[in-house]
Parts: structure tokens; C-alpha cells; sequence
């Protein structure tokens, strides 16, 4: 079961890219939860995810000589809901389709896997800090920077943009 979570149902088994096709996964899922079901699943989702990630991460790479495989996507899927979290619940509360709003979770998607392979500043101390507890911190930062600035870039279209548009 922890290997199943880790790998988030064998999405980390997709090559290439595993990290980027947890990602792709989570926000699929996020958009059809929030459309389909209830929008407050991906909040939900990002902190189960957190919680699973946490459990099932040290138990994975207990013995393992690598310290941070990359068929391991449950850090990704938490980050990326995480990210989205910032978009979704501001649409939720002003009652708008997540596809309406398409760049609310395109950005948040492009940004993560940004801060994710870059890794600045406290993403890449969570990095370099290795076994369980960094591989799930350093995407939940990448996540929190990811969802900050897409609240940014969005306040600035709809302050600074759309009003010169046509």
C-alpha cells in the first residue's frame, strides 16, 4: 500500500518525466473534483495527500539506497494541489468554473514545476536536507511559492492589464 501511494496508483512508473506526470495528474483530478464533485476536494486532497505522503515516504525508502526515487509522485501531487489551492478557492467562493478561468490552473501548474526542478532558496534547503521529510518539503514549497505567485500574476492581469484591453 505505501509503495502504491508513493507512486500515486503507478503514475510515477509514467516516463519520461515521472514528477511532471504526477503533476499533470494531480491537476486533472484537482479540475474534475472541482467542476464535478465539490471544489473544496482539492484542498481536502492536498492535505491528504500531505498526511499519505508523510506515512508512506519514510516506509518506502526505509533500507532503499536511493534517497529519493523518482517514481515517488505523492510529494508532487501534494505540492501541485497545494498550488492550486490559491486559484480554486477564490474561484469557489465567487462561484466561477475553474474552466472559465483556464490560466487558474495552468499557472499554478507551469509555476510549480518551475520552483520544482529550479529549486530556489527553501525549496533546495528542503532538497539537500534528503530522506522522507525533504523529499515531501521541498515540493510543499514549491507549491506554496507556485500558488503565492499565481495570486501575483493574477492580480496583476485583472489590476494592471484587463483594464487596457479593449
Amino acid at each position: 500500500m505505501d509503495k502504491l501511494i508513493a507512486g500515486f496508483f503507478g503514475t510515477g512508473h509514467l516516463r519520461p518525466a515521472p514528477g511532471t506526470w504526477g503533476s499533470a495528474a494531480a491537476v486533472a483530478l484537482g479540475v474534475a473534483a472541482y467542476e464535478w464533485l465539490h471544489p473544496m476536494l482539492v484542498p481536502a486532497g492536498f492535505v491528504l495527500a500531505t498526511l499519505l505522503g508523510f506515512w508512506a515516504v519514510p516506509r518506502v525508502l526505509e533500507g532503499s539506497a536511493d534517497k529519493d526515487p523518482s517514481w515517488i509522485v505523492i510529494d508532487e501531487v501534494a505540492g501541485q494541489w497545494l498550488a492550486m489551492c490559491f486559484t480554486v478557492i477564490p474561484l469557489a467562493q465567487k462561484g466561477v468554473s475553474i474552466l472559465a478561468a483556464w490560466p487558474g490552473f495552468v499557472a499554478p501548474f507551469l509555476l510549480f514545476r518551475l520552483f520544482d526542478i529550479w529549486k530556489p532558496w527553501l525549496v533546495g534547503r528542503a532538497d539537500r536536507r534528503g530522506g522522507a521529510t525533504g523529499v515531501m518539503l521541498d515540493d510543499l514549497w514549491a507549491g506554496l511559492f507556485a500558488g503565492i505567485t499565481s495570486v501575483i500574476l493574477a492580480g496583476l492581469y485583472h489590476a494592471v492589464l484587463e483594464p487596457m484591453l479593449p
